[in-house]
């Protein structure tokens, strides 16, 4: 299963909905969150994985213990687990964690008051879909994080490059500035960044 089939397929249409009944947020909104902080996150872990061995050790023993993948069967977890994702982006974002909800919240319209909790029902989700890419390609330890982490988003800029049904949802919902093709926009900035922010 491509990030992308993640996104629009059963586990993110029904997070989105367990969003959309817990916070009041429109599922479109929330299915372009996950397809912005998605990529984003990974971005992220693939930089501390690539920067830092004790990084990608800790990684891969996060995966293996706490995400095996089984969120993607059962997404309601998502809201149980809303505390952990909480954490999860705490370790993530680090001191930068405020200044990415704010862009996440501009991007997309959810209000800063909802961003947070909503990006924190999306972590779970976006950890055991790594979590099973890691055991789906038979990495076993944190050396091999960075480039699983890379592929996989190499993989969705090339779906994203060949048009993908989230573009109309992107487009309806992200704020100007964007392209014919969001969803590669999307990619493009963080592939290029490296994990950093963009403007």
């Amino acid at each position: 299963m491509s990030l992308l089939d993640m996104i629009t397929g059963h586990a993110g249409q029904e997070v989105a909905s367990e969003a959309h009944h817990n916070f009041g947020v429109s599922k479109n909104q929330v299915i372009a969150l996950l397809a912005v902080a998605a990529p984003l996150v990974i971005s992220y872990l693939r930089k501390k994985a690539e920067h830092d061995p004790a990084e990608a050790d800790a990684l891969n023993n996060a995966l293996e213990k706490d995400h095996d993948g089984s969120i993607l069967n059962n997404p309601a977890q998502a809201k149980e687990r809303q505390t952990e994702g909480g954490s999860i982006l705490d370790h993530i974002f680090g001191n930068e964690k405020g200044a990415v909800e704010n862009q996440l919240a501009g991007k997309t319209g959810i209000s800063m008051d909802k961003i947070g909790p909503v990006l924190a029902m999306l972590a779970p989700l976006i950890m055991g879909y790594l979590g099973k890419q890691k055991r789906d390609n038979g990495v076993s330890s944190g050396g091999g994080l960075g480039d699983l982490l890379g592929g996989i988003l190499g993989n969705a800029q090339s779906q994203a490059q060949h048009g993908n049904p989230l573009n109309d949802i992107l487009g309806n919902v992200l704020d100007g500035g964007q392209s014919g093709n969001p969803l590669n926009d999307i990619l493009g900035s963080v592939m290029g960044g490296g994990g950093k922010q963009q403007d």
